[in-house]
């Protein structure tokens, strides 16, 4: 499957800009999107007919929504910048997924245009690398209570709003009414990408104190589990390498994170998860995908080591990247 690479204006609402302003695909670095069909019908949990997806500042979540329900292109809000890209499944799964990219251009306005799951082949740009199934992805949220995942299965609304600005590009999804064991909460999540980095900034915040709130990253075979801390105590990585994408191919996976946040982590039969302290405070870390066959890519164990040691010198340096 060949596809080309079309420039589009956008126009584009952030919900952390003040004003509007016309975003230049074709020059951009950054870009975030998120893309759904309105004239089609609901047919119990599938959404049938419509004409074409449609781009929006602002999206709220269907009540019917669930996994493969064929009414948002490729399944939620997708952002990249010009090295990768990443999508987050909007549904109970919420899991984060990756894009490897062979190309600088932003490429999400034409994944899934000619087929809904057409990314799952390589094509010009790149493709879908990462399976999820049913792991956490790379760096997504979920709850890990009593050696169980609670997933998103109960959410009375869910709202992802997508911002493009000249440095940067995000997503802002809100859960409310999130309901796990005997707990209800709201729920924020705010995805950030910057040009020329592999990593998006990922900041939480849960309105009321709970145990278990969790990310992490989706096990696969062939890899080596990677860990260390900064000199100063305060940030550590998490992290795999190996032959883990779908090509398949050299991937590595890391999470960056503050170390007064976690409670504990935990290695479970689907994922490696660094369990969070309950708190109402937000909470920031860092996740991030390196791909080989991203154009002067990470190609094996030791750079990707090389290059994350490097990001940890700047955390323990700055307090941020």
């Amino acid at each position: 499957m060949k596809t080309k690479i079309t420039a589009a204006v956008l126009f584009l609402i952030g919900f952390t800009s003040v004003n509007a302003q016309k975003y230049d695909i074709k020059t951009a670095k950054t870009y975030a999107e998120i893309s759904a069909k309105t004239d089609g019908k609901w047919e119990g949990r599938k959404y049938i007919g419509g004409t074409a997806f449609k781009n929006v500042d602002r999206l709220k979540l269907a009540p019917e929504h669930t996994d493969h329900s064929f009414d948002i292109r490729y399944e939620g809000p997708g952002w990249e910048n010009n090295r990768i890209g990443y999508r987050l499944y909007l549904d109970w799964r919420n899991a984060i997924d990756i894009f490897g990219k062979k190309t600088s251009a932003m490429i999400l306005p034409v994944v899934g245009q000619d087929n809904f799951d057409s990314y799952h082949e390589m094509s010009d740009w790149g493709a879908d690398i990462l399976k999820a199934g049913k792991g956490i992805g790379i760096g997504s949220v979920d709850r890990y209570l009593n050696n169980e995942k609670l997933h998103f299965h109960e959410v009375d609304s869910t709202i992802a709003a997508v911002v493009n600005k000249d440095k940067e590009s995000g997503v802002k999804v809100n859960y409310y009414g999130w309901k796990t064991a005997s707990d209800k909460i709201d729920f924020t999540s705010i995805l950030t990408i910057k040009p020329d980095q592999l990593y998006t900034k990922h900041t939480i915040q849960a309105s009321k104190e709970i145990k278990g709130i969790c990310t992490g990253i989706v096990k696969q075979k062939n890899t080596e589990l990677l860990k260390k801390e900064s000199k100063n105590k305060k940030w550590a990585y998490l992290a795999t390498y190996g032959t883990q994408s779908l090509v398949p191919d050299k991937l590595g996976m890391a999470i960056f994170y503050q170390v007064n946040t976690i409670e504990n982590i935990a290695d479970t039969d689907l994922d490696y998860l660094l369990v969070f302290k309950p708190t109402t405070k937000a909470t920031v870390f860092y996740l991030l995908g390196a791909w080989e066959q991203e154009k002067n890519g990470i190609k094996s164990q030791e750079e990707f080591v090389k290059y994350l040691d490097t990001q940890l010198e700047v955390l323990y340096k700055k307090g941020k990247m």
